[in-house]
């Protein structure tokens, strides 16, 4: 049921196209290649179980936590929903 303006199922698409939006970016930044022995951050070593488990990877674990934190301080997606913030 739409409401407003808005005809059926167009909140779903929004939903999809914010998934589908995040599921790209979450792809694109998936290490590729061959792994590094040492940490392209610190040079610290990378453990070999890492650079099995994880192809590709770049970064040791506090480098990849780091990283990591500073990525979903900020997600550039509107999680509440709120008329005011989708205004903006």
């Amino acid at each position: 049921m739409a409401g407003g303006w808005s005809r059926d199922g167009a909140v779903q698409e929004q939903i999809d196209s914010t998934i589908e939006d995040a599921l790209q970016r979450a792809r694109s930044e998936l290490p590729r290649g061959e792994s590094l022995k040492h940490c392209e951050e610190c040079g610290d070593e990378i453990p070999q179980a890492r650079r099995e488990a994880v192809p590709g990877v770049r970064l040791c674990i506090a480098c990849q936590s780091e990283l990591d934190k500073r990525r979903t301080a900020f997600s550039g997606y509107n999680r509440r929903g709120s008329k005011d913030s989708q205004l903006r």
